[in-house]
């Protein structure tokens, strides 16, 4: 058993009442000390490293709002990277937490605190959204940080990374992100493998694995030689009172010219909605109203 994966298993017998639930860090001492990246909110400090069941001196933690991770070459990055260089960090752990402050505070609601504080919104970039890296969902931002860190070049690929998600109402872990499976990062151009792909369709696509572009065949015409039969050099302006005229084109070889004679063929407007009872003069008697649209119903499930 490795040592998240014992980390899990003793928090969650502990969470279920066994009081016998621990981990033993000397055997796992290849894989300590860990470098843990977590959220500012006060609530945690009770929690950590004892939800974690390692010593104090084994848990290097960083910290910042949201546990927000916004690229691969931040100062966040940075942190992590030197954690690993020179204190020596064996495995990273970025961990969420349930009730995030910073994941209830939309946008405008953010700008608006700042605001009170005296921060113009003319001093602030431009896509708040993407300069503060706010999210709605603590999951999805851990899994979102998670697959910066992994694509990080400053981040060795023997370097596991996970990603947790903290309940902070009895300090139970969900371990989201495995870091000791294969991390399926986000492709690059030109990089994905398509035969090892995990995915159904497109591991179906495995045979274009090794597709050779060069052997593609090109026809050798020339883009715009289909467009048409005709020369456009031969289209001669209308002048008319000593100003030049737009260019007419006559209509191609079969198809119509719009016009007076050509109106019949022209599509019926659309049907018009009759509001039921009403009637106006001059309509057919027998034309048919529309229902009403439909509204979904509201169930109130607390009275059954």
């Amino acid at each position: 058993m490795r040592l998240f994966e014992a980390i899990v298993d003793a928090n969650h017998r502990a969470v279920a009442g066994d009081a016998s639930a621990g981990l033993h860090p000397a055997d796992f001492a290849d894989a300590l000390p860990i470098i843990a990246l977590t959220c500012i909110d006060p609530r945690l400090n009770a929690f950590f490293p004892n939800v974690l069941g390692i010593p104090a001196d084994q848990f290097i933690w960083l910290r910042n709002a949201g546990n927000i991770v916004t690229g691969t070459m931040t100062s966040t990055m940075r942190s992590l990277a030197l954690g690993c260089a020179v204190k020596e960090g064996r495995e990273i752990a970025i961990i969420g937490h349930t009730d995030c402050h910073v994941s209830q505070t939309p946008t405008m609601l953010l700008l608006d605190k700042l605001k009170r504080l005296g921060v113009d919104r003319s001093q602030l970039p431009e896509n708040i959204s993407e300069f503060f890296g706010t999210f709605a969902s603590e999951r999805q931002n851990v899994i979102k940080a998670c697959g910066f860190v992994r694509q990080s070049p400053l981040i060795g690929p023997k370097i596991p990374v996970h990603g947790l998600v903290v309940d902070i109402t009895n300090g139970q872990l969900d371990w989201i992100v495995n870091g000791y499976e294969t991390w399926q990062t986000l492709p690059k151009p030109g990089a994905i493998d398509f035969a090892q792909s995990s995915s159904p369709a497109i591991g179906a696509l495995g045979s274009l694995a090794a597709f050779d572009l060069g052997e593609m065949k090109f026809p050798n015409q020339r883009i715009g030689d289909a467009a048409g039969q005709r020369d456009l050099g031969d289209i001669k302006p209308m002048v008319s009172g000593g100003t030049v005229a737009a260019p007419r084109l006559d209509p191609m070889p079969g198809q119509p010219q719009l016009g007076a004679e050509n109106s019949a063929r022209r599509p019926p407007p659309p049907t018009e909605w009759v509001k039921p009872g009403s009637a106006r003069t001059g309509e057919n008697p027998n034309k048919k109203p529309l229902p009403p649209p439909i509204r979904s119903k509201i169930v109130d499930r607390d009275r059954g």
